[in-house]
């Protein structure tokens, strides 16, 4: 098992959320943490192996570009008082298509875990460097966070996170 440490300036976390008046945007990189594979010759994850992860998220640095927003979202958040999203991988199993799996991990936001599974995929970029990038849909509610509504302008629950992490190995 080899583990890759997530190189935060190269990887980055977009969220996407609806309302009734236009669509929300935020976006940041500086994400951490590492995972552990072995890559086969194939460039496949041996998934008898032992693997591991972790990601961590410092809501902070999310931004939409609109400064009201961003004041609005980092108090919903409890930016203070819960300062990052994490991820701990928990499982992976091959999925349909080339270097496509089914990852299972623990979500902890805002005080709350919540089991997640989705599809990644991971890619081999060269000798010492991986490539996971994948997205998954999330209902805040399941967070204990109510969707703002601000006179006429309601937020959907449904929130759509995306990932594209760049992990090297240590050495």
């Amino acid at each position: 098992m080899t583990r890759y440490r997530i190189v935060p300036e190269q990887s980055k976390v977009w969220i996407d959320a609806r309302s009734n008046v236009h669509p929300i945007r935020s976006s940041m990189d500086g994400l951490e943490g590492y995972v552990e594979l072995t890559i086969e010759d194939t460039g496949t994850v041996d998934l008898s192996a032992a693997r591991a992860g972790t990601v961590s998220l410092p809501v902070t640095r999310l931004s939409s570009g609109n400064r009201f927003e961003d004041r609005e979202l980092l108090k919903r958040l409890a930016a203070r008082r819960f300062p990052t999203i994490k991820g701990v991988l928990t499982a992976i199993e091959r999925a349909d298509g080339e270097g496509r799996y089914h990852v299972s991990g623990d979500v902890a936001f805002r005080g709350v875990t919540r089991p997640c599974r989705d599809e990644m995929t991971v890619t081999v970029v060269d000798p010492h460097t991986l490539r996971l990038d994948g997205e998954s849909t999330f209902d805040i509610r399941d967070f204990g966070m109510e969707p703002p509504r601000i006179l006429m302008f309601k937020v959907e629950p449904d929130v759509v996170v995306r990932v594209d992490i760049v992990a090297q190995m240590e050495r």
